[in-house]
């Protein structure tokens, strides 16, 4: 395991964007199985690593994951908690998996943060994710932009998911997350949680600044922080309303799952006019909430006919 300094992400000089390390740790660990045949062999299973936040030297929460990009990780935490506003609200984070710790430093602190932290759910989420109380608090502020996606850019995506080489094909027991922009993947992350996963993103999200003509953002005059409004979330989990109100909380209007949904998680959908697709694996899907986001195709549906063999000698 090493920790080094992390340049500033996407080729931008900007001083405002916080300082990150770099710490890399093992993704799989190999262990020693008995199979149904009797005969001994050695697997590859998903590491799985304790890592503690301090904000401010004040200890925060602990997060089981797998280790990927824990810096990127606790930065999209803070953020899907609502604990700081903007990612020029952090100095820097600083993560040593020696100790199995992540030390934020903020520029200003973080106001009230005992009284914000004092209550917790404990969510659906694997490896018992929690969020700070108030989840649903937040909702009625979202505002949703306006943006569809084609059927055939939705079997794109899956199709993407499909070929990507992933942890989970190699070891299995993780979540893996997406981000698209219309067909094109932006980022994939695997976890042990789905939470763990769209946390990630969001801090990706926040590290990578869009290129714009003006901007009143107090960062660099030439960016602006990245849009939700044009992507598209993925995720191999279940739709829960943690994962819905996190999507929404990015600005992401168009979610997509290879599972199912909660009742939770359509509630929230349909309050926020998210669309969510789930059960999505080849040409099918169902789309539970916002249908008119999503601009069917249903001939794409349809498997192609092959006319059938001729016979030797038939014309």
């Amino acid at each position: 395991m090493s920790s080094s300094s992390l340049p500033t992400p996407s080729g931008l000089s900007s001083p405002s964007l916080p300082r990150l390390t770099q710490a890399h740790a093992p993704l799989t660990h190999a262990v020693e199985v008995v199979n149904e045949l009797g005969a001994r062999e050695q697997v590859q299973i998903p590491a799985e690593r304790p890592l503690t936040i301090y904000v401010d030297k004040r200890e925060l929460v602990t997060l089981m994951t797998l280790g990927a990009q824990p810096e990127l990780l606790v930065l999209g935490y803070l953020r899907n908690q609502r604990l700081v506003e903007s990612v020029l609200d952090i100095e820097s984070i600083t993560v040593d998996w020696e100790v199995h710790a992540a030390a934020v430093r903020t520029r200003h602190g973080i106001a009230r943060i005992e009284e914000r932290t004092a209550s917790k759910v404990v969510t659906t989420g694997c490896g018992q994710g929690s969020v700070f109380g108030g989840l649903m608090d937040e909702v009625d502020r979202i505002q949703l932009p306006e943006a569809h996606l084609t059927q055939g850019q939705l079997y794109g995506i899956v199709n993407a998911i499909r070929l990507k080489e992933t942890t989970y094909k190699s070891s299995g027991s993780v979540h893996g997350c997406a981000l698209f922009k219309g067909e094109d993947l932006l980022i994939f992350v695997e976890d042990v949680g789905r939470h763990n996963a769209i946390d990630t993103i969001a801090g990706w999200m926040w590290m990578n600044p869009e290129t714009c003509s003006s901007s009143d953002w107090a960062g660099d005059p030439a960016t602006s922080p990245m849009s939700g409004a044009d992507k598209v979330f993925y995720t191999t989990g279940r739709l829960t309303s943690e994962m819905v109100i996190k999507s929404a909380q990015m600005g992401v209007p168009i979610v997509v799952s290879r599972s199912g949904m909660t009742q939770m998680g359509h509630a929230v959908a349909q309050q926020l006019g998210l669309c969510a697709i789930g059960r999505a694996t080849n040409r099918r899907f169902v789309c539970y909430s916002a249908t008119h986001r999503l601009l069917l195709q249903p001939e794409l549906a349809q498997a192609p006919v092959v006319p059938p063999a001729r016979a030797a000698g038939e014309v």
